[in-house]
């Protein structure tokens, strides 16, 4: 998406302009059986960028089955002692079973569902992670937009869905129907479909329909207003062959714990499964998706540290965002933020909405004793309104404020399609994966009524023509990327306990097109980026080996290249699209290279049962590092994308699990690591000094902790995760401090009673000792140098309770 020009003495964060965004190991502490690190993982959405108001910044704004046991808001750590049942890992793959999946506050993001993993930063500014433009995830220093993620073999690529942050989960699945996710270490699978990954996969996959004729029904209460109802009914078998379906309900108002608004969602899934014969099935998968959330405000560090983290949107009093806008009322405290303009601190409102539907079509055939055909066809449609009140383009009737509001639609179908042969020693995979995406957009300017003539526009909902049409239109853009991925892979079983694996992927993507207006005397330019660009490679490697030489040891080393396409994005981005004009977008054409990456692991685990340790080591050089920044004079900056050299990045993960007594787990892991620009950035008028400096938002060193016990039919657990240090600029000489996070929980199953199979009640207690902190950062990029409007506040603490119900 186009905004106005970019910020000067700053960059976005290669995957921050859009937004949207796993917790847990295996099935249970008690029975895990694989407690190995997980690589790089990333996350997405999109909205608008808020207008910076650093000094000397160009005004932005960037248009952007099992049974269940609810209850825990954000940790597993009894996730791992309520089961019995094992999930073993296979080298650097790690599968988390649905046992853990439970353990969440019904309506949990799925990726937040990964916090406890060694080496995961998740962060959110709500207590479930809802918010797409408050959250963010990082895995040993990768983000989100970084992995390859899919659902139900249906690829939710960030460039294929033109989503730089990574796609959504929680908005394309109910998470309550999550079946299992896989986490694909290192390099990730090359058979998974992406051009997005650098650093690993995670594959989501839904729950199947139940053999048995059934129904459950989850109520959720929480604090700020927080009410949650999901309901799923499943048909059971329907005739001989075994042909059934299910169907689900979610209804989500999650209240902001400040300011005013909520964070409003409906959803429905479906899932058809008709088996084929004794050995193969079609299965067809649909989800319809309605968001409207009204976000949180984005502050400076100073902000923060002077006045506090409370400080909110104005919404719903438009007289006093009025005021401050026409430059008549200045806020308590407001005035004595250092390098900020008082009247940016706070927008009128700010919101963004979606509307998305996915769907594929999927054929699992047996074709031989020893082929197996796997074919997946899908579709994604999305729509997509993000809006804020503007309080430095005033209304044509002289309103000082005006409503910036971005729109955007996006189409996308694929088809992937895998062949698995088999023999005794050998398990072979071949398969190709096409996409097509278009997206397009444009950002308009609407006008908010004089003070006592009318109401003003209300963002979430609409319509935007109370004032009639708008008066005017910042940009228009269309953009179509074609990506096409073929790998081949053989899984060598030597002997029982050696496994080696060798394969590769090709990757070609080409995207076209850019802007179709712009506004000149807005954006400052006449024209902005239009053209094709294409990212290819032959082949890129993966090389792993699997090695159990005693009963519980486990050895594992992987080795894999990776490449990433250019991000698909706009004005602002770290996209090649997102250059300030025309003219640097040819030379990027010239110059540009793609990102690469190699990514080396060795790990060990133990399992027995009392104990489950494990340590990972691993090490990345990322090559050609792209980022956005701006070039020039103070005065004449231009806004273009540059390769910052060769990134640096190793650390260690390592964990141990306890089972000292019968229903009594202890767990506690570590994680470090040391990631490094490899170049100085050329800034406005000088050099910013970012070779050796550490990479920004995510943190060097982590402590993760649990105690969970379980007697019967009642459970609890205390989690705690430890923080370190952020660096907040690229040239890291601002940072924000380190934090503790905490988390109770209680679970009670009555088990049958009357007419319901199994009934659940859970207490949960988010943010324990009500620790203030920043939780996302760089939603709206990093500064190069000092402070920047990008950050978000954590939520307090916060409690829910739910009552779960099967028929």
């Amino acid at each position: 998406m186009y905004s106005s020009g970019g910020i000067v003495g700053s960059f976005e964060l290669p995957t921050h302009a859009l937004r949207q965004r796993s917790h847990a190991f295996s099935a249970v502490l008690a029975a895990a059986t694989s407690l190995s690190v997980l690589l790089p993982l990333q996350h997405a959405h999109a909205r608008s960028v808020k207008r910076s108001v650093i000094p000397n910044s160009h005004p932005a704004a960037n248009a952007d089955a099992g049974k269940r046991k609810p209850g825990v808001t954000s940790r597993v750590g009894e996730a791992y002692s309520v089961s019995a049942s094992r999930t073993t890992s296979h080298g650097s793959e790690q599968k988390i079973t649905k046992e853990a999946l439970d353990h969440f506050v019904p309506g949990t993001n799925p990726l937040k569902m990964l916090e406890q993993v060694p080496g995961v930063s998740f962060s959110s500014a709500d207590p479930l992670g809802v918010n797409t433009w408050g959250a963010s995830l990082y895995l040993r220093g990768f983000f989100m937009s970084q992995l390859a993620v899919t659902l139900d073999d249906i690829p939710l690529d960030s460039q294929q869905f033109g989503m730089l942050s990574g796609i959504n989960v929680n908005g394309l699945v109910i998470p309550d129907d999550l079946e299992q996710v896989s986490v694909s270490q290192g390099g990730g699978s090359e058979e998974t479909p992406s051009a997005s990954n650098l650093g690993g996969s995670l594959q989501y996959r839904t729950s199947d329909p139940d053999h048995r004729l059934g129904a459950r029904v989850t109520q959720t209460f929480g604090s700020y207003g927080t009410f949650r109802t999901y309901g799923r009914i499943d048909s059971g078998d329907l005739n001989h062959a075994g042909t059934r379906f299910f169907a689900s309900y979610a209804r989500t108002d999650e209240g902001k714990w400040k300011g005013t608004g909520t964070q409003f969602a409906q959803q429905i899934d479906a899932k058809l499964i008709q088996p084929i014969g004794q050995s193969s099935q079609l299965t067809a998968f649909f989800n319809r998706s309605s968001a409207q959330q009204q976000d949180f405000g984005d502050l400076t560090l100073a902000t923060y540290k002077t006045l506090g983290g409370s400080i909110d949107s104005f919404y719903p009093n438009y007289a006093e965002a009025y005021a401050v806008a026409a430059g008549t009322y200045v806020p308590p405290g407001y005035g004595s933020v250092s390098g900020v303009d008082p009247k940016g601190i706070s927008f009128y409102d700010s919101s963004h909405r979606n509307n998305d539907y996915v769907g594929g079509l999927s054929l699992d055939a047996t074709l031989t004793s020893r082929l197996r055909l796997k074919s997946t066809f899908y579709g994604y449609s999305d729509s997509f309104l993000g809006t804020y009140g503007d309080p430095f383009l005033p209304s044509p009737n002289g309103a000082p404020l005006s409503e910036q509001v971005a729109r955007r639609q996006l189409r996308s179908f694929g088809v992937r399609t895998d062949f698995l042969y088999h023999l005794p020693k050998h398990d072979f995979d071949a398969g190709v994966w096409y996409a097509n995406q278009k997206q397009g957009g444009n950002q308009f300017q609407y006008t908010e009524p004089l003070l006592g003539e009318g109401e003003p526009l209300y963002a979430p909902n609409g319509p935007f023509t109370l004032y009639g049409p708008p008066f005017q239109k910042n940009y228009g853009f269309e953009l179509n990327t074609n990506i096409f991925q073929f790998h081949l892979m053989d899984t060598f079983h030597l002997t029982p306990s050696l496994t080696l694996h060798a394969g590769f992927k090709s990757l070609l993507a080409t995207t076209s097109g850019g802007a179709n207006y712009v506004n000149q005397s807005y954006e400052g330019v006449s024209a902005l980026p239009n053209g094709s660009l294409t990212s290819a490679a032959a082949a890129l490697p993966h090389f792993s080996i699997n090695w159990r030489p005693f009963r519980g040891h486990e050895f594992y080393v992987d080795i894999a290249k990776n490449m990433r396409a250019y991000d698909v994005g706009t004005t602002g981005s770290a996209s090649p699209w997102g250059v300030s004009d025309q003219a640097t977008f040819k030379s990027l054409q010239k110059t540009i290279r793609p990102e690469k990456d190699w990514i080396y692991q060795i790990g060990y685990r133990y399992t027995e049962k009392l104990v489950t340790t494990s340590l990972s080591v691993y090490h990345a050089d990322i090559l050609h590092r792209l980022q956005s920044a701006s070039i020039g004079t103070l005065t004449q900056a231009v806004s273009t994308l540059v390769d910052s050299g060769d990134m640096s990045m190793y650390g260690v993960d390592a964990a141990l699990i306890v089972r000292p007594v019968k229903g009594l787990s202890i767990f506690n892991s570590v994680s470090y690591n040391h990631s490094t620009y490899g170049a100085d950035i050329p800034g406005a008028g000088m050099t910013y000094a970012t070779r050796g400096k550490k990479l920004v938002n995510y943190p060097q060193f982590m402590f993760k902790s649990s105690i969970s016990y379980q007697y019967k039919g009642l459970s609890g657990a205390f989690h705690a995760n430890y923080y370190s240090k952020r660096y907040f600029s690229y040239v890291n000489d601002t940072s924000i401090p380190a934090y503790w996070l905490t988390d109770v929980t209680a679970t009670y199953d009555f088990g049958r009673y009357g007419i319901i199979r199994d009934m659940t009640l859970s207490f949960s207690v988010y943010n324990l000792f009500n620790h203030s902190y920043i939780a996302m950062m760089g939603e709206n990029g990093n500064p190069m140098s000092g402070d920047y409007q990008s950050l978000e506040v954590g939520a307090p603490r916060t409690f829910f309770g739910t009552l779960s119900a099967r028929f």
